[in-house]
This record gives C-alpha cells, structure tokens and sequence, in this order.
C-alpha cells in the first residue's frame, strides 16, 4: 500500500531522481487518478513539486500534470503564485493551452491588484 500521492506516482511512472519502490502491487493508472482526484492541494502540490521539481522534468504525463494544477486551482482558486506556476506548466507543456495560460495569468495579476488595493491607507488614491 502507498502512504502518500508521491509514492503512488513514483510506483506507477517512476522518478528521474529517486528509484522506483518495489512494493509487490499491480498498478493500474486509473486507481491513481482515482486518488488524485479526490486529494487535498497540498498533496498533489507535493507530488508535484518531488517528482517534477524544475517544472520541465519528470515522469509525470503532462495529462496528469494538466489535472493536476486543474485540482489545486479548484481548491485554491484565489492565490497568485499557484495560478502562474499552473500557467507556466502549461506554457512548457503547449502551445495547445497557451489561452488558457494567458487567462491564469491575467488572473493572477488581477488578484495582486486587488490585494494591494485591499491594503492601501484610506482616503489615498
């Protein structure tokens, strides 16, 4: 049994960086998209972030990296710094979705912009 996302995801497509475990159990991709699906963001963050850690590695499908980002920003929609990290792997991993990094951008900057007008002293422009 896997303790973590990671190991399930480094049992099913292996890791540049770390060997595979040996852990005696058949693997079929649509159990652990089963798991990623219904996973919190911080433990596909960390699966991420261990198996692909420069963004361009990785044994990950981008399919699965895709879904990913899809399933964090689901659950974080309103931070900045995870909406650009999902459009940069989807400019690496394009040009089919580069619309679609456009607009994570452009949120993102939209968020920015209304957390430091959320902080500006009243009564100043």
């Amino acid at each position: 049994m896997h303790n973590t996302l990671a190991e399930h995801a480094r049992c099913l497509y292996g890791d540049e960086y770390r060997p595979t475990p040996a852990c005696g159990q058949e693997h079929r991709e649509h159990y652990f998209v089963e798991e990623l699906t219904f996973a919190d963001a911080d433990a596909i963050l960390s699966t991420l972030r261990e198996l692909c850690p420069n963004l361009v590695d990785g044994r990950l499908p981008v399919w699965i990296r895709n879904l990913s980002y899809r399933l964090v920003l689901l659950q974080r929609p309103d931070e900045p710094a995870l909406l650009r990290e999902a459009a940069q792997n989807l400019w690496l991993h394009g040009p089919d979705w580069d619309s679609i990094a456009a607009e994570l951008t452009q949120r993102a900057e939209v968020l920015e912009r209304g957390s430091a007008a959320d902080c500006r002293p009243t009564g100043l422009a």
